[in-house]
């Protein structure tokens, strides 16, 4: 069985990650959705709050498990199992990016590679960032992230800056 890691801080999910997941399904036989612990990032959601939304948005794809991890993700990824890394791209700025993580990831381990999976055009823009900046002032969010995480992000900011 040809299993991937995907991580991500999902802090939110987007419908872009939901895009990359269901494309990597299409390609391994299992993707460990896997919530990164970065203790010196600022998190809208705690770690929890955040399993809990990817494991809605993805019950229904068999294959997906949702986890955690913290440290380096090279050893979380062996600690799986599994050699492969999918890494969402939307734009040459996260290629740059990502490359970078790759080559240093093959450099401590060169039997892990990492798959890069570009997101559909239409969320090319899209960014859990931008979806809390707009989730925040009351902008519209339809559409940019699945249901469960639209009616959190109102939740969250509903009594910000009244």
């Amino acid at each position: 069985m040809k299993t991937a890691v995907y991580p991500g801080s999902f802090d939110p999910v987007t419908n872009g990650h939901i895009d990359v997941i269901k494309r990597a399904l299409k390609i391994f036989d299992k993707i460990i959705v896997t919530v990164g612990d970065n203790p010196g990032k600022k998190s809208a959601f705690s770690i929890e709050e955040r399993l809990e939304m990817l494991r809605e948005c993805t019950k229904d794809m068999g294959n997906a498990e949702i986890d955690t991890f913290s440290g380096l993700l090279i050893d979380y990824v062996r600690k799986k199992g599994s050699r492969i890394i999918i890494r969402g791209l939307r734009a040459v700025s996260d290629f740059d990016f990502e490359f970078q993580r790759a080559l240093m990831n093959r450099v401590v381990d060169d039997e892990i590679e990492t798959i890069f999976i570009m997101t559909k055009e239409h969320y090319v823009y899209l960014n859990s960032s931008i979806v809390k900046e707009m989730a925040m002032f009351n902008g519209d969010i339809n559409g940019l992230v699945p249901e469960i995480v639209e009616k959190k992000l109102k939740e969250k900011f509903s009594n910000k800056g009244n």
